[in-house]
């Protein structure tokens, strides 16, 4: 089944979006890309989709921004080792000496401090899992759109094949009666086997199991006698 969802927040100093989409699959495949810092909660999530769904090629995305200003500090060896190479090169280049900002401009200065505290890491994981249950809700409900519509297609289908067949019937009614009953029967009993045989070898539970062998048997009883007709 296929089907686009999109849930989005916006708490505890982040923003984020959660995109998830689902395409046709015989099986449950997922492929999670989260924002860094939050790979602990791929286990969770890929067992919150496998409560919901069973089949589909399922892949989402988690986009965080942060909203709340960040610390900084100055990374004073790198600027003294910034000054210290002007002072070397003062006599050399015929040029303004560099203003403050301009020193901080320069990459490796300045640097952010992710100091968060361990309570507001754990509310924003909490947030973005509360989202992706939104996120899962939602895609659930535009596969089930497509569902329905999918029903609806399936059921003229099989009315058509139901009306062929109820053709081939009046086309087969009008045929003179063949000959070799008994092989004919003979033919029908082999594939009634074959599907008994596919019946246990597919079965997930034992009751279930010992009716297709008791169906063998019957069929097997049921050949036998076969053997004796024209």
């Amino acid at each position: 089944m296929t089907g686009f969802a999109r849930a989005e927040g916006n708490e505890f100093g982040i923003s984020w979006v959660w995109e998830a989409k689902s395409v046709n699959g015989k099986s449950l495949d997922v492929r999670l890309r989260l924002a860094p810092g939050l790979d602990a909660l791929e286990p969770k999530l890929r067992a919150m989709l496998a409560q919901r769904f069973r089949r589909g090629n399922i892949s989402a995305v988690l986009a965080i921004t942060r909203t709340a200003p960040a610390a900084v500090r100055i990374n004073r060896a790198a600027l003294a080792q910034l000054v210290s190479l002007m002072k070397e090169i003062a006599g050399e280049i015929d040029a303004v000496p560099p203003r403050l900002d301009g020193l901080l401009a320069l990459r490796g200065v300045v640097e952010t401090i992710e100091d968060d505290e361990e309570a507001v890491i754990e509310a924003r994981r909490s947030a973005v899992l509360g989202s992706w249950e939104t996120a899962i809700d939602r895609l659930a409900a535009a596969r089930a759109e497509e569902g329905a519509r999918l029903a609806l297609l399936l059921c003229d289908q099989l009315e058509e094949i139901s009306a062929l067949v109820r053709v081939a019937e009046g086309c087969a009614a009008a045929q003179p009666e063949g000959e070799a009953v008994g092989r004919r029967l003979d033919f029908l009993c082999q594939e009634l086997n074959r599907e008994a045989n596919t019946l246990c070898s597919k079965s997930a539970d034992i009751e279930l199991t010992r009716i297709g062998l008791s169906l063998k048997a019957a069929v097997e009883q049921f050949r036998e006698q076969v053997q004796n007709i024209e």
